[in-house]
């Protein structure tokens, strides 16, 4: 949550200063007590103290407001809210730790099932995919388009499904369930099954990233979630380069009982998916209070770590307690959601940032097939710019964060792509020189990628469970869009070296400027505004606003946009 002044006054200063010596509140002598709610009430009229390392529930006031709104939710984690509770860094760091181990690893280790299932099919190509089953590249690009459509159908409803039974139940199953289709693709004959299969896979694996999005706000605070998030992309190029290796040993095994070596890329990466799948019913939790199971009976933390996990998540962002994690989206949240302009420009940045990188990666295998490149040397010739891509993405979540600028540093993915794409648009000498074409492509598919910080950067902004969770899946499907674009960029009549369609995708990638500078123009203006209003009021009306104004999650007058 954004603070509602850039400035600090005296009394913030003593507050920070006081906050510095330790890092949460213990519970003072009455005097002392008595002067630091003074000076938390002032505060709390114009700002939140989460960004100031801050307790806002010291103030009695704000710490009855949120704990009726979390009792109203049935918060499963409300019996654990202290706000006076206190613990060390040193306690914080080690949870910090164990978060990761027990949290972001898990989520890493699901992610793999996703990028697996849905990124085998480039290195299926390498192996005579499209021969086999008599399919042209417009084929091709419609499959695409059927699993990309059936992933966004799927996004929503996915959301909701798994807002109401819990993550921790979903995600599972979902996992299952594309394995064994994705498994079933080794008996592909033709276009009619392989479109069925495309539908399917795209179907089930939808709303799978923002199910896991949602989870992991479960446990980290704001400025800690984008970090993890970059770990969550690391691992699509970790993946990837694990699985160009691994196939290019599986699709040696053509002719192995009858079947060409893609129908084993799809067997035996499926089983292996499906494996993760059934593990994840095992170790995945539904909150910090729930970690113990027949099969866990100690749980994740003792009683003490407990709360420690539930009141730092409390204290960055008190709205993390308005739903219960087994609370379902009415339709009344679901057209709000739908209707906050004020996370719209996120979302169009989502629909034309991946553009560029979507179709030039659909296309890789192809591509250096046809530059003469052999099946063994196509799939081993992605991973570089896979290795590219992590460093980069580190460097740039890093500086994000560090710099707390979204949108500025945003910038430096088509700073980046943009003269790359001149290249191949322009260059003459394309066809006739293999590896300088291929450098410039793995350059471009190892760009600085945003994705990480967009989806906290969403997520920050909805400053509510419940937007937050139709947040996730909205720009999730603008980011689905652009995929179906970018699917049909390059067509059969552009052979072979889609000049035509790198045009397209160099255009998209400028645009991608104004777009930035926009959004964080655009949110400069919304804070402003806010800011007008809430100077010319009393202080007894801005006391006033802040009891009756329960629930109006980013559109309350005392929260500011981050940008």
């Amino acid at each position: 949550m954004s603070t509602a002044h850039e400035s600090k006054s005296p009394i913030v200063s003593e507050i920070e200063e006081s906050s510095r010596s330790h890092n949460s509140y213990s519970s003072p002598d009455d005097a002392s007590y008595n002067k630091n709610q003074d000076i938390e009430v002032q505060i709390s009229q114009v700002s939140s103290l989460n960004q100031l390392g801050s307790n806002p529930f010291l103030d009695p006031k704000v710490e009855e407001h949120y704990r009726d709104i979390y009792e109203g939710s049935q918060y499963e984690c409300r019996h654990e809210f202290d706000p006076h509770f206190t613990w060390s860094p040193e306690e914080e760091k080690k949870i910090v730790r164990k978060l990761d181990f027990r949290v972001a690893l898990l989520a890493c280790f699901m992610f793999v099932a996703l990028q697996v299932d849905r990124g085998n099919l480039g290195q299926a190509t390498s192996d005579g995919f499209l021969k086999d089953l008599k399919l042209t590249t417009n084929d091709y690009n419609t499959g695409n388009t059927i699993f990309l459509v059936a992933f966004l159908i799927a996004e929503l409803p996915s959301q909701l499904i798994s807002k109401r039974v819990g993550p921790d139940r979903w995600i599972p199953f979902q996992m299952i369930a594309w394995s064994v289709v994705a498994m079933s693709q080794a008996a592909l004959k033709g276009k009619s099954g392989f479109y069925a299969t495309r539908f399917l896979v795209g179907f089930l694996e939808g709303g799978f990233i923002p199910d896991i999005v949602l989870w992991l706000s479960y446990f980290y605070t704001s400025k800690e979630l984008p970090t993890r998030l970059s770990w969550f992309w690391t691992t699509l190029s970790l993946t990837t380069i694990a699985t160009s290796l691994l196939a290019s040993g599986i699709l040696r095994l053509r002719g192995v009982g009858g079947l060409p070596g893609w129908a084993w890329l799809f067997l035996i990466e499926g089983l292996f998916t499906l494996f993760i799948g059934i593990s994840a019913i095992f170790l995945m939790v539904p909150s910090a209070v729930e970690t113990k199971a027949p099969w866990r009976p100690r749980g994740w933390f003792n009683e003490r770590e407990i709360k420690i996990v539930v009141n730092r998540v409390l204290r960055d962002d008190p709205s993390k307690g308005d739903m219960h994690n087994r609370q379902a989206i009415t339709p009344k949240l679901l057209w709000k959601g739908f209707t906050d302009y004020d996370l719209w420009p996120v979302y169009i940045i989502g629909f034309f940032a991946y553009i560029p990188m979507n179709t030039l990666g659909l296309y890789l295998s192809i591509n250096l097939r046809t530059l003469g490149f052999t099946v063994l040397e196509t799939n081993l010739l992605g991973i570089p710019q896979q290795v590219l891509h992590i460093v980069l993405l580190i460097i740039y979540t890093w500086l994000t964060v560090r710099l707390n600028l979204r949108a500025l540093v945003s910038l430096c993915q088509p700073i980046y792509t943009v003269p790359l794409l001149g290249v191949l648009c322009w260059w003459q000498g394309a066809m006739h020189n293999k590896w300088a074409t291929y450098a410039v492509t793995s350059l471009i598919l190892g760009n600085p990628y945003i994705h990480a910080v967009c989806v906290g950067w969403c997520s920050t902004n909805s400053n509510s469970v419940k937007s937050r969770t139709i947040s996730a899946s909205l720009y999730n499907i603008f980011c689905q869009l652009g995929g179906i674009l970018s699917a049909n960029i390059y067509r059969t009549s552009d052979l072979p070296l889609y000049k035509r369609g790198n045009k397209v995708l160099f255009a998209i990638a400028f645009i991608l400027v104004p777009i930035l500078l926009g959004t964080r123009q655009y949110y400069v203006w919304r804070n402003k505004q806010r800011d007008t209003i809430w100077d010319a009021m009393t202080e007894d009306e801005r006391k006033s606003y802040i009891e009756d104004n329960k629930d109006l999650g980013n559109k309350r007058l005392d929260f500011r946009f981050v940008y």
